[in-house]
């Protein structure tokens, strides 16, 4: 299968390049290559026979007929969206720019491509999306987030995520574009880019300096670890049933100061400090405006249709990440000097 990938030098949009390739697919990675993405992601496949890059913005329609007739894909993965929560409540016309407006954009481009070729019935137009368009969960465990919860995004992210999510719903039912849908937890992992909780805690872990936790650190999220999120991705995009919607989840609820504590502990054990734990460096700090308490994903349909679980613990995929940036700082060291990183961002509201 050749897949059109967007976003594919973004954290997770990589991760699933990476995996394709493996897997024996044909990738063309689409990146407007904006502050978050990095080439150096997807260094390792670059070179291969079966790997393309574009450079284009999804706002930019004339680039993407261009590149979908160039490339003729046999689906379109789209993961392209500006993503932090707290740049969109600095900037709220960026994420509605690109991910509703360039969502709007590339399913023009898909169904303009997709007519073209004759409507091919084994097509696919994966949207990739996330747990926020759902908005925020009571304590209670038992409660968690289905493909049937109703939307109630709470933050400018989300909300844009949200509309491009019944965007894609629009074409598919409007326009029968073969669509599928899937919609994940808090992800992390080897090459997250550096403005995102748990590579701020390690670096700033690393550097000597306070690991910020918003207001008592109390909220609470389901982590899932990047490789499983791209495993699930691609499963989707094979196997979805058309107009189905996949919750991608990793089991793995804690809460933030717990997931802080569990990183100083791996920490303490793999990289020591001279004196004391790097627990010592938590500062708590204003909340966020708006924070949801809590978000998990029950992943019940992903499983009992197409046979996914997550495979990893997230105590296990922590050490992963942790081991991950004390091996590479060639990768993240240059990131710090990028726009926005280091410094606290969403608290204009």
């Amino acid at each position: 299968m050749k897949i059109l990938v967007t976003g594919g030098a973004g954290f997770i949009g990589s991760a699933v390049v990476r995996l394709a390739i493996a897997r024996g697919h044909q990738v063309v990675n689409l990146d407007a290559l904006t502050y978050a993405a990095n080439l150096a992601n997807v260094a390792m496949v670059a070179g291969h026979p079966a790997y393309a890059f574009e450079q284009a913005d999804i706002r930019d329609r004339a680039a993407l007929d261009r590149i979908l007739a160039r490339h003729a894909p046999d689906a379109v993965m789209h993961l392209a969206a500006e993503s932090h929560v707290d740049r969109s409540i600095d900037g709220p016309g960026d994420f509605v720019s690109t991910n509703v407006t360039g969502t709007f954009h590339l399913l023009e481009a898909a169904r303009k491509y997709w007519t073209g070729q004759g409507k091919p019935a084994e097509f696919r137009f994966h949207h990739v999306s996330t747990d926020e368009v759902f908005g925020s969960l009571p304590p209670d465990p038992a409660v968690r987030f289905t493909e049937d919860t109703p939307y109630d995004p709470r933050s400018p992210y989300s909300a844009s995520k949200a509309a491009s999510d019944h965007l894609v719903r629009a074409w598919g039912e409007t326009y029968g574009l073969p669509v599928v849908l899937s919609n994940c937890s808090n992800n992390y992992g080897p090459y997250h880019f550096p403005e995102k909780l748990i590579p701020v805690v390690i670096l700033n872990a690393l550097a000597g300096k306070p690991l910020p936790i918003y207001g008592t650190g109390a909220n609470i999220r389901d982590w899932l670890y990047v490789e499983d999120h791209a495993d699930a991705l691609l499963l989707v995009l094979t196997q979805g049933a058309l107009g189905r919607s996949y919750n991608i989840g990793g089991e793995n609820e804690r809460s933030n100061l717990d997931l802080v504590r569990t990183l100083c502990a791996i920490l303490d054990r793999l990289h020591p400090k001279a004196a004391g734990s790097y627990a010592d460096q938590i500062a708590f700090v204003a909340d966020r405006p708006g924070h949801d308490a809590r978000y998990a994903i029950d992943p019940s349909r992903i499983g009992a249709e197409l046979g996914w679980r997550p495979s990893v613990t997230v105590e296990q995929g922590l050490e992963r990440t942790v081991r991950w940036y004390l091996d590479n700082e060639d990768w993240w060291r240059p990131l710090l000097d990028r726009q926005g990183v280091g410094q606290r961002l969403g608290i204009k509201a």
